[in-house]
């Protein structure tokens, strides 16, 4: 059998900060479908992680050396994102054989029990020059970065040999053939424009009147676009999300809230997230000068745009007005006067992050919100969130 095997180790998972925080690398969403499953389509393989010897470690691991067999298994560094060439290539490796770009380290691997010396060594006996460009995410705003791109290549991946449900008459579409809505979607009195991107509607995701939609857009399973919401590309609301209000080039994983008036601009908001009414994010200085951007190794300076980046189950109250480039950790609950500091610590209770909330009441305060979506409070998730709040 051949699987996939993710590793985080050469991919400095910690520059991914806050959202590895509460989750691998693989399992970031960018465009429609996480990396995990995009690998998993592309290459038709399950997928497992290697254990990395820290807090999530908790299922779906898988040790080369035990675990091996008979198999063959594709070693993939987590933040590679798949590319029809780059699958190519890997889907031609022989065992003993790995991609490396030149000059760099390899970065995927084809293991069988032939290359398992011990538990800690792995013997490679050939390297192949990756032939297309690489892509990866190495920090937050990578994500919004690549989404454009993401988002056109898995509607290609999503909606090849497939039929298009097609779109109500009441709506207005400009370039319809790259508009594609899943079956179960429900989309009435709206404006798409497919003209810059494509826009893609998940099963039993609702996209109420009077909306106005810019490809390249993803409208995910479940989700909800409340009525009049203006959206730009290239933005993603991942599962079960509820939006409002005005998005451009933004990230919302899964399960998180926008529902109101207000604006978010060149941001990654995290799953169960909500952001109060009247919540805006600054995604350029005043002064357009660059921005610096919170990293746990120090600033980083990315540039003139850049918006908020909201940790795991955070979130803010009513008229929230976040600083450019904030960052805020997990399980944050983000309220007080004016902007924002731009770094905001995970289980912060107001903005400026001098008093924690008791790890109680944030999972009492997760479990109620998770509740509101028909969702409960699991085992693993406590553990995780037990970890931050003792370590972070």
């Amino acid at each position: 059998m051949e699987k996939i095997v993710f590793t985080e180790e050469f991919c400095s998972p910690e520059n991914l900060f806050p959202f590895t925080l509460t989750r691998q690398i693989q399992d970031i969403r960018v465009g429609i479908l996480t990396i995990r499953e995009k690998w998993e389509r592309m290459l038709e393989m399950p997928s497992f992680d290697k254990p990395e010897g820290d807090y999530k470690d908790i299922f779906n691991t898988l040790a080369i050396n035990e675990h091996i067999g008979k198999d063959i298994i594709y070693l993939i560094h987590g933040n590679l994102l798949p590319t029809p060439r780059l699958v190519q290539q890997v889907q031609k490796l022989k065992p003993g054989e790995f991609l490396h770009l030149p000059e760099k380290e390899a970065c995927i691997y084809c293991i069988s029990r032939k290359q398992v010396v011990d538990p800690n060594k792995i013997k490679m006996d050939a390297g192949v020059e990756i032939k297309d460009e690489l892509r990866e995410i190495c920090y937050p705003w990578d994500i919004t970065r690549q989404n454009a791109w993401a988002i056109e290549a898995d509607f290609e991946l999503l909606t090849r040999k497939r039929k298009n449900q097609g779109v109500p008459r009441s709506n207005s579409l400009i370039n319809t053939d790259r508009i594609f809505v899943e079956k179960g979607a429900r989309v009435e009195h709206c404006v798409l424009n497919a003209s810059e991107g494509p826009i893609y509607i998940g099963n039993g995701a609702v996209v109420m009147e009077g909306s106005l939609l810019r490809g390249p857009l993803a409208i995910c399973e479940g989700a909800v676009v409340k009525m009049g919401t203006r959206i730009y590309g290239a933005t993603t609301i991942g599962p079960a999300c509820t939006v409002g209000g005005e998005i451009k080039n933004a990230m919302l994983f899964g399960h998180s809230n926008k529902a109101h008036d207000g604006y978010l601009g060149d941001a990654v908001i995290g799953e169960w997230c909500n952001l109060g009414a009247g919540t805006s994010n600054s995604n350029v200085k005043n002064n357009a000068a660059d921005i610096q951007v919170y990293t746990p190794s120090g600033p980083v300076s990315v540039g003139q745009k850049a918006g908020v980046l909201m940790g795991d189950y955070s979130r803010t109250a009513i008229n929230t007005s976040i600083n450019t480039g904030t960052v805020i950790g997990v399980s944050a609950n983000v309220f007080g006067p004016g902007l924002t500091p731009k770094f905001i610590p995970s289980f912060s209770w107001g903005s400026d992050g001098i008093e924690r909330c008791r790890l109680d009441k944030a999972l009492e305060h997760i479990s109620n919100w998770k509740a509101l979506k028909g969702q409960t409070l699991d085992h693993a998730e406590t553990s995780i969130l037990t970890h931050i709040f003792d370590h972070y």
